[in-house]
């Protein structure tokens, strides 16, 4: 028996049904993995929309606890020390203040989504309620 021969019959590589499989399962990996990335993807441009309203909330905190404000109506962008409207940068296409609701707004890289932060009023402690549009997209 010419051991030569036998190994080159057995050596002779993938068949196509095996590489057919192969790509079969990459295929489907690809169709759960690629879905689930985009949306991770999303959740990090739009941290940068939450972010953004930082600076609303903690100057709508010090106002109301210094007393400025006689009632929410009063907490409106650019007045009592609210900062003003803040226009687009980055990912961000809004951010401001009207009768104490925060609201921002993204670009369409984040779907165009809203985050709302809404006071429970203007005496300490101050509870912030999360809404909009970025709650059903599972951005925020």
């Amino acid at each position: 028996m010419n051991l030569n021969k036998v190994l080159s019959k057995k050596a002779q590589g993938f068949t196509l049904i095996e590489l057919m499989i192969v790509v079969a399962i990459i295929g489907i990996l690809a169709a759960i993995a690629l879905p689930a990335y985009q949306t991770y993807t999303k959740k990090a441009k739009f941290s940068e929309v939450l972010l953004a309203t930082s600076a609303f909330k903690t100057a709508f905190e010090v106002s109301a606890q210094s007393g400025k404000f006689a009632a929410l109506a009063d907490a409106d962008a650019g007045t009592l020390g609210l900062p003003a409207a803040v226009g687009a940068t980055g990912v961000v296409t809004s951010v401001t203040i009207a009768d104490g609701v925060i609201t921002a707004t993204g670009t369409a890289a984040v779907d165009s989504a809203t985050y709302t932060l809404t006071p429970n009023g203007i005496t300490a402690p101050i509870q912030w309620t999360q809404g909009g549009t970025c709650l059903t997209l599972g951005l925020c």
